[in-house]
């Protein structure tokens, strides 16, 4: 390394001062980005001492190798954790070779971190063959232990994609406490938010997937407040008001997460986290904002009607309303561009909610839409369906989390009409913790909605994806008992997705 870095200002113990972990992200070509927060003290309620530390910024060494044993090293310098952001590194590393692994490793003083591996993404064009990922969302420290994140690690995919709900700001209300939040109170503050990402980056299972698994993130509505939607709040607060609180949620997120800070710097109470990332001519992913930029729910009503809930079409005809959308004008046109002019094998969409019509009975016989998933916006679902026929994108695929559950689901350029062709397919991951919805329940309605090709919400885990020119292979994985670290993984159903064929067929 480059010799003793200076604290400056901050003086205190740097015994350990990486006990966050490491974690890489937001591959390119030629470079990624490197992640560490400096955090003696994680924890700290002490608000002159954020995470063990004061003063001014602090110099960070770090090293690059294209070896796991960090002997080759290809980069080495020295960056700044941030004072103003916690103490977090974000450090954009570029002009490196594509399409391999890289190793890292951060240095203060005597104190290493913990080694970890970047990938770069295949130069554009290139013919690759094979990629491997995991999809994982919903891990509530809570209501149990994070072994799926453990098992996908043994996994050593070559990217993971989480998919929201990475914290709980709340407090669980249901069922038994497996473990318990920190600070004991809602997360609203900057403070509180701060802890609550760091509580969770001590877990050791997620600790070691960042390191050992280069990620690609979003968020849904947990990183803030249940449902809430732009500046509109579950609890009906003054939307001036929620943008504070969400603006301090928001910088928490950034602090936390391998984001490049060219792209998702924190603006006033805005932050951009949609991206793409295309690996070779084999894969696509677009990566989307479904909570910043969406309409508020439809027939939002205080003090009744908050957050999700369920409307029908003639009890509220705003659900129809064709300027409402799920994603924000220039997020929609952003995807709908790169979604035509992609020239990949496969097309993923890697978002929040689910996006399949899910069709619910009501006393009136019928059918109901959940406001605060795709349902709730089918106009804005209609467009897209449109788009991927229209533009003839190949091989579509969406990614969602957010339900706890797992499901296979055709998705129909019409969604209420059961003979509209399927444009694409949808495979939506259970969570890593959280309790699902009731399974007797969903399971009634399941008859109502034959593109459901499977539905399961009994059971926590992740997805695996192992995809080819030819084929997309499914892995439905999941733990033996979320109340248990040492839990063991089983898979529950393998589904294949071909070549120009939308839809799951059973492996």
């Amino acid at each position: 390394f480059i010799g003793r870095v200076a604290l400056g200002q901050n003086s205190q113990s740097l015994d350990n001062p990486f006990r966050l972990g490491v974690a890489s992200g937001a591959p390119r070509s030629d470079g990624f980005v490197l992640w560490t927060r400096v955090a003696p003290d994680p924890l700290s309620t002490d608000t002159e001492m954020i995470g063990g530390m004061h003063g001014g910024s602090v110099a960070v060494s770090y090293e690059v190798a294209a070896d796991s044993r960090m002997k080759d090293i290809v980069r080495r310098g020295t960056v700044l954790a941030d004072a103003s952001f916690a103490y977090s590194v974000h450090l954009e590393v570029d002009g490196l070779q594509a399409g391999r692994n890289y190793w890292y490793q951060f240095r203060i003083d005597d104190a290493f971190s913990r080694v970890g591996r970047a990938i770069t993404l295949p130069a554009e064009g290139h013919n690759l063959n094979s990629l491997r990922i995991g999809f994982v969302s919903c891990s509530n420290y809570e209501t149990g232990y994070f072994s799926a994140y453990r098992h996908l690690a043994d996994e050593q995919p070559d990217i993971a994609i989480f998919l929201g709900d990475y914290i709980y700001e709340g407090l669980f209300q249901r069922g038994p406490k497996v473990r318990s939040h920190s600070d004991g109170v809602p997360a609203t503050t900057l403070a509180t938010y701060r802890n609550r990402h760091a509580q969770y980056k001590l877990d050791p299972d997620l600790q070691r997937l960042h390191a050992e698994v280069p990620s690609i993130i979003t968020w849904d509505d947990h990183e803030v407040q249940n449902d809430y939607a732009d500046k509109w709040s579950e609890t009906f607060d003054d939307p001036q008001n929620f943008l504070i609180r969400r603006a301090a949620a928001y910088q928490a997120y950034y602090e936390h997460m391998p984001l490049r800070p060219s792209l998702s710097r924190l603006i006033g109470s805005t932050m951009r986290i949609y991206d793409r990332f295309k690996f070779g001519s084999l894969a696509e992913f677009s990566v989307l904002d479904g909570r910043q930029y969406r309409s508020r729910e439809a027939c939002y009503e205080p003090p009744k009607k908050g957050g999700g809930h369920l409307e029908t079409r003639s009890g509220c005809a705003e659900l129809f309303a064709t300027d409402r959308t799920m994603l924000g004008q220039a997020q929609e046109d952003w995807l709908f561009d790169g979604l035509a002019r992609s020239q990949s094998q496969w097309n993923f969409l890697a978002q929040d909610v689910l996006m399949a019509r899910f069709r619910q009975g009501m006393d009136s016989n019928e059918y109901a839409y959940w406001t605060d998933v795709w349902d709730g916006y089918p106009e804005s679902r209609s467009r897209l369906m449109n788009h991927l026929r229209e533009a003839k994108v190949r091989n579509p695929v969406v990614m969602s989390g957010d339900i706890h559950s797992f499901w296979a689901n055709d998705l129909k350029l019409n969604a209420d009409d059961d003979k509209s062709p399927v444009v694409a397919t949808e495979l939506v991951g259970t969570s890593v913790s959280s309790p699902g919805p009731n399974y007797e329940l969903y399971s009634k309605y399941v008859p109502n909605n034959p593109h459901v090709k499977f539905f399961e919400s009994r059971m926590r885990g992740y997805v695996f994806l192992e995809i080819s020119e030819k084929q997309v292979d499914v892995h439905f994985r999941t733990v033996s008992d979320v109340t248990n670290p040492e839990s063991t993984v089983s898979t529950l159903m393998n589904y294949t997705i071909e070549d120009g064929r939308p839809g799951v067929l059973p492996a």
